[in-house]
């Protein structure tokens, strides 16, 4: 039993080796021979020198209106899918679906097919849609997030102990009176905890929505990098970096709270 085992790890160990190799092989290594030491220099000396007056300037389009804007449409676009994740993960839940077993796969279907594509996707399809501005960027974000938090939900949902809920149903309890006083009570921390960390992601992901047009500091970003605007570019990063950050310690205090 001992050497199956030794040599199930040799073959997944060569298994994975090879997929690195062959990784590494695919890649086109060309834009190598456009490196310059000089050009990197100047970017790392451009990066070192924040210019301290875009932080505000009272225009709208300095840093703290512009990631202000990012934290909204990053709050907005994940309670939109908080709410909407929350049903999706009773259609999906395959438990709650004993007797008809299709709605959960159409459920967890509808959460595969959500969840597929990045948010800068729906952010370019939305745009076309609703025309450039933060709204394409909540959509964008909020139906992705749909998808994942319904994901997340579903599997809470399988996974929860259902002893509490047949000692109900035991007692004639109903369907939706088990569900409100046995299994919702039990969730809402752990869904509580995926909102916010996957509010953390949509954060991320607003502060690069901006660069197809949905709003946010994305724009001005890519713009200081194309104009090679460097000092720029480096107090934009370190905003972005100070706003995660909080964000970061805030939720894990509230994620303790809720323990």
């Amino acid at each position: 039993m001992n050497k199956f085992k030794i040599k199930k790890q040799w073959i997944f160990g060569i298994a994975v080796a090879f997929i690195i190799i062959f990784s590494a092989i695919g890649i086109d290594y060309s834009g190598l021979s456009y490196f310059s030491p000089s050009v990197a220099k100047d970017v790392f000396v451009g990066l070192a020198k924040p210019d301290w007056g875009y932080i505000y300037d009272g225009s709208g389009e300095d840093l703290v209106s512009l990631l202000i804007l990012t934290l909204s449409i990053a709050f907005l676009g994940t309670a939109i899918a908080t709410v909407l994740a929350l049903p999706l993960s009773f259609l999906s839940a395959s438990n709650l679906w004993k007797s008809c077993p299709w709605v959960a796969k159409v459920g967890k279907f509808i959460c595969n097919v959500l969840r597929a594509f990045p948010e800068l996707v729906y952010a370019i399809i939305f745009v076309k849609m609703v025309g450039p501005g933060p709204f394409a960027g909540v959509l964008a974000i909020g139906v992705h997030q749909i998808g994942m938090l319904g994901k997340l939900y579903t599997e809470e949902m399988e996974a929860l102990d259902q002893t509490p809920a047949e000692a109900m149903t035991a007692v004639g309890a109903k369907f939706w009176q088990t569900m409100f006083y046995s299994r919702i009570p039990q969730l809402m921390p752990i869904y509580s905890s995926l909102s916010l960390n996957h509010f953390e992601i949509a954060v991320r992901s607003a502060s690069t929505l901006g660069l197809v047009g949905a709003g946010g500091i994305g724009a001005p970003l890519i713009f200081a990098i194309q104009a090679r605007n460097w000092d720029k570019v480096s107090v934009i990063l370190l905003g972005v970096i100070v706003a995660v950050f909080l964000i970061d310690t805030l939720a894990g205090l509230i994620r303790k709270k809720l323990k």
